[in-house]
């Protein structure tokens, strides 16, 4: 694993703050080595009898993994080449354009340090998901469930990693009843390509349950159910096409040049293209 001290900002730390947090610290979960995470590492080194430097070198790596009661993956759970070769004939797609939408979609990582897939809880989707059920958010909307459930889009109780989990059960928590579950699950994009679980019975799914149940299995259960957003979403010509601004603009919304989507995907593939 890669060396990591205070101001590094680099997808190790992410790892290195999901083994923290496993392990008891209360740490936000970012790629960024902040004071914060400069302090855990401290105080973790120095609880092992490790050198207190905030340095994660091969030492504190280990130390840190073997303490970790979960192992970071399995190999069998990570996407394959072959897979993506299989996913490109199937859809009549070039290999290249296939890598380049791996690259910039899933942000190459589909499950988290507790071999979970990785998820994002969406407060508003669940308030849309209750009022589709026939419940009222408004009647559970208060100061304890707000970071929850809210009626307008807002990053601000976003978490990241791990911490999406907690935020998931305390929105199944708030009812007593399955249909709060559902509308939990149906409100978290889940794993490598993110596809909110309201889209399960459209991609041909029975339920959400059996989607997530999927999405739980591997990176090649994501792939899938990637393949099944694209053919039902009218993405595939695009991406046959590299029109890289439309398929950007299906995938992403409207707001995809914001974060240049576009432009991403066309230099991905551009790497891609010359191998």
């Amino acid at each position: 694993m890669k060396l990591l001290k205070y101001y590094i900002k680099a997808p190790e730390v992410l790892t290195l703050c999901e083994i923290l947090y496993q392990l008891g610290y209360s740490i936000k979960i970012s790629d960024s080595f902040t004071l914060e995470v400069d302090a855990a590492v401290k105080d973790f080194q120095s609880k092992n009898s490790l050198v207190v430097d905030g340095i994660v070198g091969v030492k504190t790596w280990a130390v840190l993994l073997e303490k970790d009661e979960k192992p970071l993956s399995q190999t069998d759970k990570f996407l394959k080449e072959e897979d993506l070769i299989h996913f490109a004939n199937e859809y009549n797609l070039e290999l290249a354009a296939v890598k380049a939408v791996n690259e910039i979609e899933s942000s190459g990582k589909g499950f988290l340090i507790n071999n979970k897939p990785k998820i994002l809880f969406e407060g508003h989707v669940f308030w849309s998901e209750l009022k589709k059920r026939g419940i009222d958010p408004t009647s559970y909307y208060n100061s304890d469930s707000q970071n929850v459930l809210y009626p307008k889009w807002t990053r601000a109780y976003y978490q990241g990693g791990v911490k999406e989990y907690d935020r998931l059960n305390e929105a199944i928590s708030l009812g007593g009843n399955p249909n709060f579950k559902e509308a939990a699950l149906s409100s978290a994009s889940w794993g490598s390509f993110q596809i909110m679980g309201y889209h399960a019975k459209n991609l041909g799914y029975s339920n959400v349950d059996n989607f997530v149940s999927k999405m739980e299995l591997n990176e090649g259960e994501h792939l899938r159910a990637f393949g099944k957003f694209l053919e039902k979403n009218n993405c595939l010509v695009h991406l046959r096409n590299k029109n890289w601004a439309g398929f950007a603009k299906l995938y992403n919304g409207a707001g995809y040049r914001e974060n240049k989507y576009d432009e991403k995907l066309a230099k991905a593939y551009a790497k891609y293209a010359q191998n």
